[in-house]
């Protein structure tokens, strides 16, 4: 089962539907959409954003977080000279925080925020060292505990308390992988104040290292949390998005205060602006009710 999601999971992430044409395998289908040129030297390239979010007047740049002796790597954006600050994290898709995430980092910061981008599976391996989609999923993606990924994003928080961001006012996005990881957090942390999931599988398989999905701890989300997803997405299939919605409807306030748009014509990853994937219309509304989401759930 856990081999299965992560084939559904990789071809949702491509947009690759269930159904090939006849002679084709799900194995050559992946490879035909990452494309010859994907490879560790070329992954930089196709991983740049389309949309460049200027760095002037912002503090950008690497920085360390201690995790019980660990050094974990992370990318930083915040308005230059000032203290204060709300906290979003943003949290990657398993290409990890490649030159999109980072300027996903720096619109945030562009916003009034300190957004803080931390390598989630960085002890795993380097999600941009890889050339085959099916290695990165099974070698890092797949070894990644979600428990590890909840005490990273424990430890982020605590570095942003110390370091200028007002962590009374904290918000968590992130995309694809990510995306399922904003509701788990959501539910783990009771400072979360709002969260915005996008396009983060609901359902799955359980296992020891992901022992439960979002539709498990919806009922305890200790934040809201708005989901953006896409209509035309062939991994997330919508019943799977309507069952989310009965559990957070049998939750608590935070669960119930929960909504997803779904924009009926987007695929999967909408809004990575570096792929074919991406619709302007749909990643721009969603990026103005990520803000406004923000704004009224008290992150800012």
């Amino acid at each position: 089962m856990l081999h299965r999601d992560m084939t559904r999971d990789a071809e949702a992430l491509l947009g690759i539907s269930g159904a090939e044409p006849s002679g084709t395998t799900r194995r050559t289908a992946l490879k035909a959409a990452l494309g010859a040129g994907y490879a560790a030297a070329t992954l930089p390239t196709l991983a740049q954003s389309a949309i460049r979010t200027p760095s002037d007047g912002l503090t950008v740049g690497e920085v360390m977080i201690d995790v019980n002796g660990f050094n974990m790597p992370a990318y930083r954006a915040a308005p230059a000279g000032k203290t204060g600050l709300p906290v979003v994290l943003v949290l990657s898709e398993i290409f990890g925080v490649h030159e999109y995430i980072a300027d996903t980092a720096r619109r945030f910061a562009r916003a009034g925020y300190l957004a803080i981008a931390p390598e989630l599976f960085v002890r795993q391996g380097d999600a941009q060292s890889f050339g085959e989609l099916a290695k990165l999923m099974a070698e890092v993606i797949a070894k990644v505990p979600d428990a590890q990924v909840m005490g990273d994003l424990d430890a982020t928080v605590q570095w942003a308390a110390a370091n200028g961001g007002d962590t009374s006012k904290l918000g968590v996005t992130g995309f694809c992988w990510g995306g399922r990881q904003v509701w788990l957090y959501a539910a783990h942390n009771p400072a979360v104040k709002a969260g915005v999931a996008w396009y983060g599988r609901l359902v799955g398989a359980s296992n020891d290292l992901m022992p439960r999905n979002p539709v498990d701890v919806a009922a305890s989300l200790k934040g809201p949390v708005l989901g953006l997803y896409g209509g035309a997405d062939t991994g997330i299939p919508l019943d799977t998005i309507d069952k989310m919605k009965k559990a957070l409807a049998d939750g608590g306030a935070a669960a119930r205060a929960s909504t997803f748009v779904v924009y009926p014509d987007a695929p999967h990853a909408f809004h990575a602006d570096y792929r074919p994937s991406y619709r302007q219309e749909a990643a721009e509304d969603g990026w103005k009710r990520a803000l406004d989401w923000f704004q009224r759930h008290g992150v800012a």
